[in-house]
């Protein structure tokens, strides 16, 4: 999966917490999120601070979703349950927790939440 494809995916199955997500998808999805963090930043400083405020707001609101997701979708892929993801309420360790958890290869073969994802499990799109 490339950076393209990852990122549609992650934005065509916005509101799909079944399945599974790849590392791949799921890094490639944090790199454009980087980016787009970086983009807003940059345009809310030659903003005026109400318009940029709005800005990122717009930006945090359109990004919630997708994200939280593709956080679900890659626990699966690790054969954790999605309720994992409530670890990003715990303050700095939370986060990291998951993100080292994201690190983690996926299980090979077909688990409890489906197929492998991409070609090789032959997973469709909704």
């Amino acid at each position: 999966m490339n950076f393209v494809e990852a990122v549609t995916t992650c934005f065509k199955k916005y509101v799909v917490f079944d399945g599974r997500a790849s590392r791949a998808e799921f890094w490639f999805f944090y790199l454009f999120l980087a980016l787009l963090i970086f983009v807003v930043s940059m345009l809310c400083f030659f903003l005026s601070e109400t318009l940029g405020n709005i800005l990122l707001a717009v930006a945090v609101l359109a990004i919630f979703l997708p994200t939280l997701t593709v956080h679900v979708r890659r626990l699966h892929d690790i054969d954790k349950s999605g309720k994992w993801v409530l670890l990003a309420l715990i303050p700095g360790l939370g986060g990291l927790a998951l993100m080292i958890m994201a690190l983690f290869k996926g299980t090979e073969g077909p688990n409890r939440f489906g197929l492998l994802p991409g070609p090789a499990g032959q997973e469709k799109l909704p």
